[in-house]
């Protein structure tokens, strides 16, 4: 009975429990309880969204250009393209063999007038220390060609240290300053040296010391043989390119200061020698790309010019040949095809560009972090280069052996003297456009047979997978041509100086 009556008081309980809790006010109660909460939470986020909008900038970076952490992640995935290609162990020997007959005192002889640009004056001034050598002469310090196109007047000490060439050389021949005064009236031998000669047509040249006792040699460039002379004789003329002649410490300084502002911008860089220039257009007849008008003045350009010897030039046929010097727009698909990034710092080592600002575009459109000397160094700095464009191209030359990749357009003096250099110092990379084979690729992009992308990159990548710089022996004559005339078309020696290149003992 207790537990009945218990279990009807609480059931009694409940019921009118229930019956409070589902009443109308408290429904109302609750509704107005969640309605309150409700607008406290959008309030909130609200406030918040607002917040964070006014942290924001006003007007924020498109999605395009990469995070820091995006950036360094391109960065690495393109580190390959930087690295030098392997040098096998190789390094530099200059050093005379045991059967090098050193330096003897001689009262005969030779003068020089050295012909062409900088490089060309270089490596034939370097010829004539081994000629002396071969000769047993006196070399008298050579004058410089100033009546080349770029009328540069200066002397063999504005451009080289004139007293660290005498000295690091005094072991291999007698340099002197001037002829003495007593010889300066006397009868002189002028003489054209045979191009491309050998060993043997300059020990037959020694019977000129019979009649006279200075001979003056007219031209300097390529007159002495690429291929077939002693091992001495070849690392002779290597001690002469690389270890005697410096440039002048005013050159040299200043040079080093403007590779030490590039690495400052950004820390690697492509040395460039983008050889578009007028004078280069017009001695090669290359015309793709160019106007009526600019066409017709270059080939006026050429015509007035007396020692360039070639005056009807057909410009399809040489493009087609990969004889003429890539544009600024094939140089941007180039580089862009090897995959380079379009943040790449480069370093544009020539003179004005033909077409200036405007035909550069074409290139900076893709690569827009351009520089050249004169945005790197003050008007003032510059001002003792103008109208000396030896000692110009001396500090594009100094730039371009520091340089991480070296990439020159045409295979010009400069590019050919800055590869063998590169080498010379290690194999540092240089990549040599396959002008030909680019030629094709370009004219079916123009007709729009090809497309920019993965397909085009690898196919640049296998055509100059062999053109980086890398160690390998000196390319000889072209097939099929004969008599002299195949000395030309050799491999010259300062592009690849093999033979001053060794391997360790121990590597071999």
């Amino acid at each position: 009975m207790v537990n009945r009556s218990f279990a009807q008081h609480r059931a009694s309980s409940n019921s009118r429990f229930l019956l409070r809790k589902s009443s109308p006010f408290a429904f109302s109660l609750c509704l107005i309880f969640i309605f309150a909460s409700s607008i406290f939470v959008f309030f909130f986020f609200c406030a918040r969204n607002v917040l964070e909008d006014e942290q924001k900038p006003l007007f924020p970076e498109p999605e395009e250009f990469p995070s820091h952490s995006q950036a360094k992640s391109e960065q690495k995935s393109v580190n390959h393209l930087w690295d030098a290609p392997s040098s096998h162990g190789f390094h530099p020997c200059v050093k005379p063999t045991s059967r090098y007959g050193a330096a003897q005192t001689s009262d005969r002889y030779i003068t020089v007038r050295s012909n062409g640009g900088l490089n060309q004056m270089r490596a034939g001034i370097s010829d004539m220390v081994a000629v002396a050598h071969i000769m047993n002469g006196t070399l008298v310090i050579p004058q410089l060609d100033k009546r080349s196109f770029w009328h540069d007047t200066s002397t063999f000490s504005d451009i080289f240290d004139e007293h660290h060439f005498i000295k690091t050389l005094q072991s291999d021949i007698k340099i002197v300053k001037e002829l003495p005064k007593e010889l300066e009236s006397i009868p002189h031998a002028r003489k054209h040296f045979t191009s491309w000669a050998g060993f043997g047509y300059y020990e037959e040249m020694t019977r000129l010391w019979k009649d006279y006792q200075v001979i003056h040699v007219a031209k300097s460039d390529s007159r002495l043989a690429n291929n077939d002379l002693p091992l001495d004789i070849q690392r002779l003329r290597c001690r002469a390119m690389y270890e005697a002649l410096h440039f002048a410490p005013p050159i040299e300084n200043f040079g080093k200061k403007l590779v030490e502002r590039l690495r400052l911008r950004g820390g690697r860089y492509i040395a460039l020698h983008l050889r578009y220039e007028k004078d280069m257009l017009s001695f090669t007849g290359c015309t793709y790309g160019l106007t009526h008008l600019e066409a017709e003045e270059l080939e006026i350009m050429r015509e007035k010019t007396p020692h360039w010897k070639i005056k009807n030039i057909n410009s399809t046929q040489q493009r087609i040949e990969g004889l003429c010097p890539l544009t600024p727009k094939e140089v941007g698909i180039f580089l862009q095809a090897l995959g380079y990034l379009p943040s790449t710092l480069i370093y544009i080592a020539a003179g004005e560009i033909y077409g200036g600002d405007t035909r550069l575009s074409e290139l900076s459109s893709r690569f827009p972090n351009i520089v050249t000397k004169e945005t790197l160094a003050t008007e003032e700095e510059l001002k003792p280069f103008i109208n000396h464009a030896s000692q110009s191209a001396a500090l594009d030359y100094i730039i371009s052996i520091e340089s991480d990749v070296f990439v020159p357009t045409y295979s010009g003096n400069m590019a050919r003297a800055v590869e063998g250099h590169r080498r010379y110092l290690g194999h540092r990379k240089t990549i040599s456009p396959d002008r030909k084979g680019l030629v094709d690729i370009f004219d079916k992009l123009e007709k729009g047979q090809l497309r920019e992308g993965s397909s085009l990159s690898d196919h640049v990548h296998r055509m100059h997978k062999n053109r980086q710089g890398g160690p390998r022996k000196r390319r000889g004559p072209q097939p099929g041509i004969k008599g002299r005339a195949r000395f030309r078309t050799e491999e010259s020696f300062f592009e690849n100086p093999y033979e001053c290149i060794c391997k360790s003992k121990q590597q071999l």
